[in-house]
């Protein structure tokens, strides 16, 4: 029994942080692992053909601090997806989830990501190819239609095939996505969520793990709309102001690995003390430092940080350092130092002010 089957039998809600292109990259990650010890991370999107081609060291690498991560595959062929799966398998990661739900022109022209809502029996396939080829999770992430498509009909006939070729879960983007006419962008908001659909598929699929995105732009929305369901996963929300994440460890349990039992939240106070911001700040420069010595820069690290203290007492100040000293030539961790600095010499005064 693997975490999400533990996950429904005991209905333990999980945590995920959404893949996004470009953003979700490994040094991203090793930065949300230090707010939060219990969410999934996932992957951006890793093309299977790039994989089975490329430089695997570099699209796959990843710090074991991540972990529990997910590599999340683009493709349409179940054989390439397989032996994709299989490597990731190799590298360490904890679950493949296969995308059927990017609408961007680059899926559109290799026909995958939200393409694949129309050919239901072809993810089935790819869903059943990748089982057979690891031992850990297979999971699917979709939307709830395209186009023209009915998605109280779309969305059930796609699920129902992939859960008898076996996938461990399903996270369903709850907005349709429109391939013509719409942007990338605009079809992470213009299509009308529809929250109460994904709640009556899992109604219908109660021994299936269900997990909801799309338009949740805090943890206490995420908690209400996920009622009835079995997880929730915020990705920009959380990328911009990614002090939400620091929120997820009181109201998440881990996720529960083989021989686990549910956890619980872990005991955190709501707000994070000046130790734990400079325990953050420390492993941060201290995986910065790691980078630079592999031939990478700081603002490899540092533009991942931005969005940490929104609304504090120095963040304009914090944000400033980063977006501006970490691009200068030859800049280090020690403008990670500077920027914490600004937000913990500010609070400290505000401390001060209030007794």
């Amino acid at each position: 029994m693997n975490f999400y089957e533990k996950a429904v039998k005991s209905s333990t809600p999980v945590f995920a942080t959404a893949p996004m292109i470009d953003w979700s990259d490994r040094h991203y990650r090793v930065f949300a692992r230090q707010l939060t010890k219990n969410a999934l991370l996932f992957t951006e999107m890793i093309v299977a053909d790039a994989i089975l081609r490329g430089d695997r060291d570099r699209l796959l690498g990843f710090d074991a601090v991540e972990q529990p991560v997910v590599l999340q595959l683009g493709g349409n062929d179940p054989a390439k997806l397989a032996e994709a799966a299989r490597i990731g398998e190799g590298f360490g990661y904890a679950e493949i989830n296969l995308n059927v739900g990017c609408p961007s022109d680059r899926v559109q022209s290799g026909t995958f990501g939200a393409c694949l809502m129309r050919e239901p029996q072809l993810v089935a396939d790819c869903v059943a190819a990748m089982k057979a080829a690891v031992a850990i999770p297979v999971t699917v992430k979709c939307r709830i239609g395209v186009d023209d498509q009915d998605p109280e009909v779309a969305l059930r006939d796609l699920v129902s095939r992939v859960t008898r070729a076996g996938t461990d879960a399903v996270w369903v983007h709850a907005r349709k996505a429109w391939l013509q006419g719409l942007s990338p962008k605009e079809n992470r908001d213009i299509p009308p969520l529809d929250y109460g659909l994904v709640r009556r598929l899992k109604a219908e699929n109660p021994n299936l793990f269900v997990g909801l995105n799309g338009g949740l732009h805090t943890l206490d929305q995420a908690l209400e709309e996920m009622t009835g369901l079995d997880g929730v996963m915020l990705g920009r929300a959380a990328y911009q102001d990614s002090g939400i994440l620091t929120g997820v460890d009181d109201l998440f349990p881990h996720p529960l690995r083989a021989g686990d039992e549910p956890s619980g939240p872990v005991a955190r106070p709501q707000a994070l003390s000046a130790d734990d911001w400079e325990a953050v700040r420390d492993a941060m420069m201290a995986y910065a430092g790691g980078v630079i010595a592999r031939g990478g820069r700081v603002a490899h690290v540092t533009r991942h940080m931005i969005g940490l203290f929104q609304g504090f007492p120095g963040a304009r100040k914090y944000r400033q350092v980063l977006s501006t000293d970490a691009t200068k030539p030859g800049a280090g961790p020690e403008v990670i130092a500077a920027a914490f600095a600004a937000v913990l010499s500010a609070r400290a005064e505000t401390a001060a002010a209030a007794e």
